[in-house]
């Protein structure tokens, strides 16, 4: 049987895997022992790329809408719709009514992080959105100011490094997150059989705790009052070996002079003697590596977190060494492409309504919903979403729900009718990821090793099937040239731009001058060696030098003193992930999410005594935004006053097509979260740390908005 060499697009580690074809079908995918990056290992998701191949309920045919219902159509007629409705609203209300969102699925994608960009983000529309305000966003800030780029996000060198600090993140599950790091488990092994030390902090035992040698409990949302305090000790008692390309240090001394250990402890929960503990292991160790990630990013000061992170590496010397934090040399420059088409800069314009400033050219997801209610010159009017379901990752989901509904025309570039597309008035469905050429274009550039893999497509596309990037290459061509021969000519020149020609450009002019034919002779991947330093010239800010304080970040200090004095609520909710799945969108495979429920309230078991609550027993949790009701898990893996439930559930809207899913339903996390809670500076929708009232879910209590409103 077969064996063709592919990769799994499931999530960032991108671990190379096996596919065993028969004819044109999957019988069966695993690791792939010689790719470099992941040599063999894969997690339990794997089995979701067949599962994702061969599910009945993925489209192969578009669909448009008549009346009230979605019909199948052929490509010319699905196209033409798609195309005229866009163009019309373009026609009468300007170029800003249309809206664009992108989910996080894009970064796996080749077409997508090729043509699909030249195509999305040069419409001429300042309503670009996607996944990053819902995830990254404060990291891409940080690096923009301290290091001149959105993308020059720097990444732990956990293969060299003696200290790894692991705070509001899990890579046991994730496999990485701005860290391509396949088998995160073996990684942490190592990092103790060489003598090395892991700590995690997070208000949860993680998976990635349980395999540290020690877990430090932290009241959600305040990871930058801590890590400002481990400044403060460093600061203090003389640790501070600043890397030599960086200024600022004293404005950063300064500053966290106010954050003191016995000051901050009550509000962390963190003891005064265990942060300075930690601020001196930190500091003296050989070489250490400070990573943060979806937990501090999910908070109201998620961009001050992210910023002294970056800042703790910089100023104890662990910047650009190795076993500290990193820049990657990718195959590919990344920085290059991404201001080709935009994807760079900050506050050059603002959103409509609330004033946020755009990010990467991007605006925040959680304001979408009130750019479309909101009437007026450049209110939105048409959408086009493109491999994703923000009415499951946005937040208030169903506010975002209804006002998609309301739209003018709505076109989703989707294998699924799922809880965001059943809106649709036309879907154009991509072939699955075995059919299509894959190259990590944007996820390189954050892999803690350097290398370079293009997988082939496992499988040919059937019949009418068609990928990505020639779906939106077309799509741009119409919106721009019409459905008529003018169409069809700028058509012919689109499809002729593929996402292999310019891969074969972008790696040829990259720093490695490699090609797309080098790479087909190596299918499974070469191995271009460890991370190696880079500054001063990876850097480009207007000083040439790392920037440790920041003015914009400076003056949200002050408010960030203030949360020490506040009060926080007795009960909050946080978010979490789960090994076998992955946002909203592997929920259909059965294999996948069948077993125990795992859309459950974690409580703690004397937050559990208290509220009255029994394990397995449904519960309400509540919030200014409205409730939802799942059944409780009690576990001691949870920090006290602290309820999670996981992301991506929710899958019981009427009108979506997806049979397993609906049948293991949950609830949607972001059916209580408010759109108005956000990290002021980077609009960053703050999930975590949401004011709840948690009761057994036979009990009603009425709830005071004020009371549970931060």
């Amino acid at each position: 049987m077969p064996q063709r060499p592919a990769t799994c697009t499931l999530c960032e580690a991108a671990c190379g895997i096996l596919v065993d074809v028969e004819g044109d079908e999957v019988r069966g995918v695993r690791g792939d022992p010689d790719d470099p990056m992941s040599q063999g290992y894969v997690c339990p998701k794997v089995v979701g790329m067949q599962d994702l191949h061969d599910d009945p309920d993925r489209l192969r045919r578009p669909l448009v809408r008549d009346g009230g219902a979605l019909r199948e159509a052929s490509w010319d007629e699905a196209m033409t719709r798609a195309a005229e409705g866009i163009r019309r609203v373009r026609r009468e209300h300007g170029k800003d009514a249309l809206a664009v969102y992108q989910g996080n699925p894009t970064a796996h994608n080749l077409g997508l992080m090729t043509v699909g960009q030249l195509v999305l983000r040069t419409l001429g529309t300042k309503n670009l959105y996607s996944a990053s305000s819902a995830d990254q966003a404060p990291h891409m800030l940080a690096a923009h100011e301290m290091f001149g780029h959105v993308l020059l996000m720097p990444v732990p060198d956990v293969d060299r490094t003696k200290l790894w600090l692991v705070i509001g993140a899990n890579p046991v599950v994730s496999n990485g997150s701005i860290m391509t790091a396949p088998d995160t488990k073996r990684r942490i092994t190592r990092i103790r059989e060489r003598g090395g030390r892991v700590v995690v902090v997070d208000p949860r035992r993680t998976e990635t705790a349980r395999l540290a040698d020690e877990h430090v409990f932290l009241r959600p949302g305040t990871d930058a009052l801590l890590l400002f305090s481990l400044l403060h000790v460093v600061f203090e008692e003389g640790l501070a070996k600043p890397i030599a390309h960086a200024v600022g240090v004293e404005r950063l001394e300064q500053l966290a002079r106010a954050f003191h250990p016995e000051r901050v402890a009550r509000a962390t929960g963190v003891t005064a003697p265990r942060i300075r503990e930690l601020a001196r292991a930190f500091a003296q160790a050989e070489s250490a590596a400070c990573y943060v990630r979806v937990g501090t990013c999910h908070q109201e000061h998620a961009t001050l977190a992210s910023w002294l992170a970056y800042a703790l590496g910089a100023v104890t010397g662990n910047l650009d060494r190795p076993g500290g934090m990193m820049w990657t040399r990718p195959a590919v420059d990344v920085l290059k492409i991404a201001d080709l088409v935009g994807l760079r800069g900050h506050a050059r314009f603002s959103s409509r309504v609330r004033g946020y400033a755009e990010l990467g050219g991007e605006l925040p997801i959680a304001t979408l919903a009130e750019e479309i209610e909101t009437p007026g010159r450049g209110q939105v009017r048409a959408l086009v979403t493109s491999a994703g379901n923000p009415a499951l990752s946005a937040p208030d989901g169903p506010r975002l729900e209804r006002a998609i509904a309301s739209l003018e025309h709505y076109v989703a570039i989707d294998g699924y009718v799922n809880e965001t597309t059943r809106h649709a008035h036309v879907i154009l469905p991509p072939c699955s990821p075995l059919q299509r050429p894959h190259y990590d274009v944007a996820l390189s550039a954050f892999a803690v090793r350097e290398c370079a893999k293009l997988a082939q497509p496992a499988l040919p596309m059937g019949p009418g099937e068609r990928d990505d990037a020639d779906i939106l290459a077309e799509l741009g061509a119409r919106i721009r040239g019409g459905n008529g021969a003018l169409g069809r000519a700028m058509t012919r020149a689109a499809k002729a731009i593929t996402p292999l020609r310019i891969l074969d450009g972008a790696l040829r002019t990259g720093p490695r001058r490699l090609s797309v034919l080098a790479l087909t002779r190596a299918p499974h991947g070469l191995d271009l060696g460890p991370l190696e330093p880079r500054l001063p010239g990876v850097l480009t800010t207007a000083s040439g030098r790392v920037e440790l304080a920041p003015e914009l970040f400076a003056r949200e200090v002050p408010r960030l003193e203030a949360e020490l004095e506040r009060r926080p609520p007795s009960m909050v909710l946080i978010g979490r992930r789960h090994l076998r799945s992955n946002n909203s969108w592997l929920h259909n495979s059965l294999r996948l999410v069948k077993g125990p429920q795992r859309c459950t309230l974690l409580v703690h078991p004397d937050d559990a005594a208290r509220l009255e609550l029994r394990d397995g027993a449904p519960a309400t949790v509540k919030t200014s935004r409205g409730e939802v009701r799942a059944p409780v898990e009690i576990s001691d893996e949870i920090m006290p006053g602290v309820v999670s439930l996981p992301h991506g559930w929710g899958h019981d809207r009427a009108g979506a097509r997806l049979g397993v899913a609906a049948a293991h339903a949950g609830v949607s996390l972001n059916d209580v979260t408010d759109d108005a809670r956000v990290d002021r500076l980077s609009g960053n929708a703050a999930f975590n740390g949401i004011a709840v009232e948690v009761t057994p879910a036979h009990v009603r209590v009425a709830v005071d908005d004020g009371a549970l409103a931060r």
